[in-house]
């Protein structure tokens, strides 16, 4: 199998990204398309198929607080969204998008990457964890449809010596 990470291409990107989204969180809350606006999304291609996609925000800390300016760190990626289509799932892509998001931060100068999940979402929890990422904190309620907790987790990122 060959696979890509592709920019996706907005704002013509931003409708297929929101029924992706929809595929990959049925009964969840999704982005509109005007919402993915305000990310940086990539695809994740297998043999030319979006098997995936994903969207940073750069220097953001998480969800929650990108309304305190507090929050905005300088060198801190905040993935936002990572969904694998159903199919695809199981089948080591998720180690594989986790690998080329820690690689893009490393590439791009990021110090530490944030990200926050669902609490039911135990596999994405495990596989953040498998890769380094701590929890920080529990936010109770912060998911409406269905309702959950948020788990928020973050990697420091060691600076390479030259």
């Amino acid at each position: 199998m060959r696979t890509e990470f592709q920019p996706a291409n907005l704002p013509r990107d931003a409708r297929a990204l929101a029924a992706f989204d929809r595929k990959v969180f049925p009964k969840a809350d999704c982005f509109p398309p005007s919402m993915w606006l305000n990310f940086e999304p990539y695809w994740l291609l297998v043999d030319g198929v979006r098997a995936g996609c994903c969207a940073f925000d750069r220097q953001a800390d998480a969800a929650e607080d990108l309304h305190d300016p507090r929050a905005h760190r300088r060198r801190t990626l905040y993935i936002v969204s990572t969904g694998i289509l159903p199919a695809y799932q199981r089948q080591g892509f998720g180690d594989l998008f986790k690998a080329w998001q820690i690689a893009f931060a490393r590439r791009h100068g990021f110090q530490r990457i944030v990200t926050n999940t669902r609490k039911r979402n135990k596999a994405m929890i495990a596989l953040n964890r498998k890769w380094g990422f701590k929890i920080v904190r529990t936010v109770p309620q912060y998911y409406a449809e269905p309702a959950d907790a948020a788990v928020f987790l973050e990697l420091a990122l060691c600076k390479r010596k030259k």
